[in-house]
């Protein structure tokens, strides 16, 4: 998993995906919409409430080869950082923990 240092400053997002008061399942499934026509190098912030977000996104992102940028500072809900990359490897479309069938 490429993980970016811990950041003093989270650079501004390109996409902000609201994810208030979705479970992470949910909530994948609504990142894996705004980012299917998204630029490698996007930097997208991830709004989340889920306790479980900590965890669940830097899995997602392990397994999907984007860079986990880890919590936006100062933000309430927390935001979450993560920038997509060139080789991302794909999901299921009703899926999002499983990788896509070759």
């Amino acid at each position: 998993m490429r993980v970016a240092q811990s950041l003093v400053a989270s650079p501004p997002p390109d996409i902000t995906v609201d994810g208030t008061g979705l479970l992470c399942v949910t909530l994948l499934l609504r990142l894996r919409k705004h980012i299917d026509t998204a630029a490698p190098g996007t930097v997208v912030h991830v709004i989340a409430t889920d306790p479980a977000a900590p965890l669940d996104l830097p899995a997602w992102c392990h397994m999907t080869d984007h860079a986990y940028l880890g919590p936006v500072p100062d933000t309430a809900p927390t935001a979450y950082g993560l920038q997509l990359a060139t080789s991302a490897r794909t999901t299921r479309a009703h899926a999002p923990w499983h990788p896509a069938t070759p």
